[in-house]
């Protein structure tokens, strides 16, 4: 079955949560370089290209939130102390090892 070009062409939320979803796999990607490099000067190659994929990363969330595609709910304040208070405690116990 044929499809038209309309069925093919992405919309601009869809056309943005792909792009999102490649700037992530790219991160994944340069993180993955940047722990099994072993060249000092390919890792700082890597730390910058993966700076810059972070800022294109944010870039591309931060349209997606203005557009109201993306939602983010605000961290309740017990939610995070709690969080913090168990970090808190496994990085004791760690360094008690």
């Amino acid at each position: 079955m044929r499809q038209s070009k309309q069925e093919t062409t992405l919309n601009e939320k869809d056309a943005l949560q792909d792009m999102l979803n490649a700037e992530k796999q790219i991160m994944t990607y340069y993180a993955a370089a940047l722990t099994e490099g072993s060249c000092k000067a390919f890792r700082k190659e890597i730390l910058k290209q993966y700076s810059a994929g972070a800022e294109t990363q944010f870039a591309v969330f931060e349209q997606m939130l203005a557009r109201g595609y993306y939602q983010v709910r605000p961290a309740e304040k017990m939610l995070i102390d709690q969080t913090a208070e168990n970090f808190s405690k496994i990085k004791k116990q760690i360094s008690a090892c």
